[in-house]
């Protein structure tokens, strides 16, 4: 007997039935100045390091990774940090002993 309101997991229930779609497209960012294409829009830290990593920018999962804010501030993102990503979204990661 089909039920209409079952859906085995949020992704496959269909458009606006969910406050909080998890509808994930590539959204372009930048890790290290270098593009870096990732299923967004809210990822975590270790994504987006995993991400850069698997593209070939020369960082390691230990790095710490921060996000460039607009007021050119940055802010620590830690790995398990969900951030919502957008196409002028921009990371710095360094060696966790990089004092620069």
């Amino acid at each position: 007997m089909p039920d209409a309101t079952h859906y085995p997991s949020p992704s496959e229930a269909p458009a606006g039935q969910d406050e909080n779609p998890t509808v994930r497209h590539t959204v372009e960012i930048r890790v290290n100045k270098k593009p870096v294409d990732i299923k967004g829009p809210r990822v975590t830290g270790l994504e987006i390091k995993q991400a850069a990593i698997a593209q070939g920018v020369q960082i390691e999962l230990d790095f710490v990774l921060s996000e460039e804010l607009p007021s050119g501030e940055s802010k620590v993102i830690g790995d398990a940090d969900v951030v919502t990503v957008t196409k002028h979204s921009t990371f710095t990661a360094v060696a966790d002993d990089d004092n620069s």
